[in-house]
């Protein structure tokens, strides 16, 4: 490959990127990377009342086994 040649292909790759640069950072109306229709903005999710509670009593739980576990240790 000559000189002459590899300037050229190098011009043409230019010229690929900033085609695709364009698009990137189109308005957005562009679909090349749609995905099923996610916005990619994720919804809060909610707990219930009762759901919080049994995180929170499980949690607690856990703190005490670790608690006595370490107290145990700390006797010896």
């Amino acid at each position: 490959m000559t000189r002459d040649q590899i300037i050229v292909a190098i011009d043409e790759e230019i010229g690929r990127l900033e085609k695709v640069r364009a698009l990137l950072q189109g308005s957005g109306s562009n679909k090349l990377f749609a995905s099923g229709g996610s916005s990619g903005v994720r919804k809060k999710r909610h707990l219930s009342a009762d759901a919080r509670k049994r995180i929170a009593d499980a949690q607690k739980r856990r703190w005490a086994k670790q608690k006595r576990q370490t107290a145990a240790n700390g006797a010896k």
